[in-house]
């Protein structure tokens, strides 16, 4: 974990029995993060929450779950950070607006409403597909995206709508860490690219 090498202290809350998943130097925080009440009184006044949790591998017939999961968990998140004085909340969103995967996208949007009602500063990074371990697929349609991206009409779409690694996303993560400023940022797919 990058924040652990570059001498962050990294406190990561994980279920009775998944700690075991969590990189070696991580202090762990048991609970339940789409239950406010298991880690409320696990935060303290930190510099910077990190809000990840969501539905794996989301797509169509996951409606129901982007509710249970998704925005569940960054309620927790939003009301326990706000309530601990967090000085620096980081969201995972996913870009908006987009005619793909409505209700994902609808959820993500109400999460960042949270957050931005919340009064915290903070960054909002808003990936589209995330090619990483696992999520390798995609990249078979690398050749689309390079035909989209010559048409002038399809240009931007393909851009907002591309694929980035996961190593992008993760450096901007750290980037959010440690340069907290006043208000929201949002990190969009063409910063993504750029990091």
């Amino acid at each position: 974990m990058c924040l652990l090498a570059k001498g962050h202290e990294v406190y990561a809350l994980a279920r009775k029995g998944s700690e075991i998943k969590l990189p070696e130097g991580c202090n762990v925080i048991i609970g339940d993060a789409l239950k406010a009440e298991t880690f409320h009184d696990k935060i303290f006044p930190c510099d910077t929450f990190i809000q990840l949790t969501g539905v794996a591998h989301p797509g169509p017939g996951k409606d129901n779950l982007f509710r249970e999961i998704d925005l569940a968990s960054v309620t927790a998140s939003v009301k326990n950070a706000k309530e601990a004085g967090i000085k620096n909340f980081i969201y995972i969103s996913v870009t908006n607006p987009s005619p793909f995967l409505k209700a994902y996208v609808d959820v993500r949007i109400e999460g960042e409403r949270l957050i931005k009602e919340s009064g915290m500063n903070g960054y909002i990074v808003r990936p589209w597909y995330v090619i990483g371990p696992g999520h390798y697929w995609p990249l078979i349609l690398t050749p689309m995206y390079i035909i989209a991206g010559m048409v002038p009409s399809l240009k931007d779409k393909a851009i907002d709508f591309g694929l980035v690694k996961l190593d992008r996303v993760v450096k901007s993560l750290l980037y959010a860490v440690e340069s907290p400023m006043p208000g929201i940022r949002i990190i969009t797919m063409r910063q993504l690219k750029r990091t």
